[in-house]
């Protein structure tokens, strides 16, 4: 069963996803403590969320980012499209998750480690959102990268970008992936 459920993870975007169908709390509890049970170096456990979950917040959450993005871009550059994906991709979402690593303040293992340790936290939603048919994404943009200010974070925090979640209407599509022999060298 794990074999087929790593296998049909994939990224499925907001513009495939149902606003009209909220994700309840309970799921997105879930989703957070399966990711608390990823493997940490030391236990130093760094991965922190902020969940945006009501209707509200979301749309707080689209304005910053339309507003990052309208800031942050030279006028020769501006499209009103990306403006207009920016400020409605988090409505059309269930959730949108801020995630965020916090460094051990002793940097008892290398940053690199804490980082691997947030993403496998974030690989832990992702397996559950497929097993339950939420469609998921990571999204990696510079305005959440320095999202510090606006998502109030602490000393020795910082956002690695948002995880978008919504009930979709996207087909099934095969995975693309090249053979595992070109990449392994047995010894």
């Amino acid at each position: 069963m794990i074999n087929e459920l790593i296998k049909n993870r994939r990224s499925i975007f907001p513009s495939s996803y149902d606003p009209s169908r909220p994700i309840d709390r309970e799921l997105l509890e879930q989703l957070v403590e399966n990711a608390n049970w990823a493997p940490t170096h030391r236990l130093t456990e760094p991965w922190r969320f902020q969940v945006f979950h009501t209707p509200e917040s979301r749309q707080e959450l689209g304005q910053y980012l339309a507003n990052y993005y309208k800031n942050h871009t030279p006028p020769a550059l501006f499209a009103p499209s990306q403006y207009d994906k920016a400020l409605e991709s988090p409505v059309k979402a269930g959730a949108v998750i801020a995630i965020i690593l916090q460094r051990d303040m002793d940097a008892r293992v290398p940053e690199f480690e804490e980082i691997a340790a947030v993403a496998m936290a974030v690989q832990n939603m992702w397996l559950t959102c497929t097993e339950m048919g939420l469609g998921c994404y990571w999204s990696t943009p510079k305005s959440a990268l320095e999202a510090t200010e606006w998502l109030n974070l602490e000393e020795g925090q910082r956002c690695l970008g948002l995880f978008y979640i919504g009930w979709h209407n996207a087909p099934d599509l095969p995975g693309k992936r090249g053979d595992i022999e070109k990449k392994t060298l047995w010894r």
